[in-house]
């Protein structure tokens, strides 16, 4: 089966999981893809890192899944939280539908924070949630955990984090 994985990277989290993901696969790569790039893949799978709520790159699937309908599609999200359910499944509701996350793999993977590598309105957004976490009188250990990132980067990036995403592909095959 004819696969790729497809990315979109801001700060490099979802970078490294894509490459990982493709080697172990054995399959083609591509940052910032269009449908001409992936229209002639059997199995997409799409990469992106978790920004205002969204997945970046996820347009690019939603918005032509009618040219897409016969191709295996798996998404992974890559975010700095723990990626609890609690936290997922309303996560997921929010950008899928019931039908398509039946139909698609959906991954969340946990990858890291660093402030310095933030740009533009990315950066913007971020020193405003500083300052929101900064006001909170009782800060949850998550809360106390993030602030702590904007001075010293997290990466939570591990190569055993793909695992699930792998043999769900394989399985797709």
């Amino acid at each position: 089966m004819k696969t790729i994985v497809v990315y979109k990277s801001k700060t490099g989290y979802t970078k490294k999981y894509a490459e990982w993901i493709a080697e172990e696969l054995n399959c083609d790569i591509k940052e910032n893809a269009s449908l001409a790039d992936i229209i002639g893949y059997d199995m997409i799978i799409l990469g992106g890192g978790v920004y205002a709520g969204g997945l970046n790159g996820l347009k690019l699937i939603t918005k032509n899944l009618d040219k897409l309908s016969d191709k295996k599609l798996i998404l992974f999200a890559v975010g700095a939280n723990p990626g609890r359910d609690k936290d997922l499944i309303p996560y997921w509701n929010r950008l899928l539908s019931e039908e398509q996350q039946k139909s698609m793999g959906h991954f969340f993977l946990r990858g890291g924070f660093d402030f310095s590598k933030l740009k533009g309105a990315d950066k913007l957004m971020m020193s405003m949630i500083k300052k929101h976490l900064q006001k909170i009188d009782d800060p949850s250990d998550d809360d106390k955990g993030m602030l702590d990132a904007y001075d010293t980067p997290v990466d939570f990036t591990d190569k055993a984090n793909i695992k699930e995403l792998l043999e769900y592909a394989k399985k797709q095959m």
